[in-house]
């Protein structure tokens, strides 16, 4: 099929080799001149700006936006809304809020512009191996990308869905980020237990290819954990701060609103607030608290 991508970061130019290595017209951009050439020596088909898209592409045109979330994917969205014509398809694949993509899909609704979510999967593994992705739109836009996504799947009927309206999409793949935030916390954890005991001497890089072999947790982020540990056994010069990108809080904050409780992901996501903080002011209060109601020696800072 004829399809465009616009945004030629890591994941979105791996998709785009999927995409070209699928037989697939592709017409690609970015505000980076030398990814637009990389992907056009893989025989995409370069354009300099989102103005040229539609005349680069035959109607109805679908338009995949791979660009970072927030401001980026909402500039994005809106001029492709004011270049396109009703019918055509905006793709969101990245990793939107999916009230965002509510609203952004009922704004091209009102022009007759086609809005699909995709919540999409895959990491450093995809190019390979295939993209997971969780799709929402109106049945008849998803159908017409059908061909687009079964390339960049696993399988044609593996590892991608519809699975519901506008914003399920976007909906789905915040969860899944949510219970990624849980796993990673507890394979950290669970590490953390096995370095602390040094009367055995542990291989924790050992331990981590025993168990992803016929391990009930073995899985992909396992295969991470063994690389890492491959890689640094002792993780030297590696800082204790962990950052979160969005799909951690909205997971919470949306099961708060239907009050569903989800405590491994809220506290893997309040551990990645602690990993952040310098000399935090609670724990030099319980300190303080301690010395006040039992006397209790205070440890002072050096």
């Amino acid at each position: 099929m004829e399809i465009a991508m616009v945004g030629l970061g890591k994941m979105g130019a791996n998709m785009a080799a999927r995409l070209l290595a699928g037989g697939h017209h592709l017409v690609v951009t970015d505000l980076n001149e030398e990814a637009i050439i990389a992907v056009e020596a893989k025989g995409a088909i370069g354009v300099r700006s989102l103005e040229a898209i539609p005349n680069a592409l035959a109607a109805p045109r679908a338009v995949w936006v791979m660009v970072p979330s927030g401001k980026p994917t909402e500039a994005t969205v809106l001029r492709l809304a004011e270049l396109l014509e009703p019918g055509d398809i905006v793709i969101d694949g990245g990793n939107s809020y999916y009230q965002d993509s509510l609203r952004r899909g009922a704004a091209l609704a009102e022009q007759g512009i086609h809005f699909v979510d995709v919540g999409t999967s895959g990491g450093v593994w995809g190019l390979a191996e295939g993209y997971s992705m969780m799709v929402g739109g109106e049945a008849g836009a998803v159908e017409h990308i059908r061909p687009a996504l079964e390339t960049l799947a696993p399988a044609p009927d593996e590892g991608w869905g519809h699975v519901g309206p506008v914003g399920a999409g976007h909906f789905v793949k915040m969860v899944h980020n949510g219970i990624e935030y849980g796993l990673m916390q507890a394979y950290a954890e669970g590490f953390d237990l096995m370095e602390g005991k040094k009367e055995f001497d542990l291989d924790l890089h050992q331990i981590a290819e025993i168990w992803r072999t016929g391990s009930v947790v073995r899985s992909c982020l396992l295969d991470l954990t063994a690389a890492a540990l491959a890689e640094n056994p002792t993780l030297d010069g590696i800082a204790p701060f962990v950052p979160d990108s969005g799909e951690g809080r909205w997971t919470v904050i949306e099961a708060i609103e239907l009050a569903i409780s989800i405590p491994v992901i809220s506290l893997a996501l309040q551990n990645r607030f602690r990993s952040r903080e310098e000399n935090p002011f609670g724990d030099r209060l319980l300190s303080a608290l301690r010395n006040q109601f039992g006397g209790h020696a205070i440890k002072r800072e050096e």
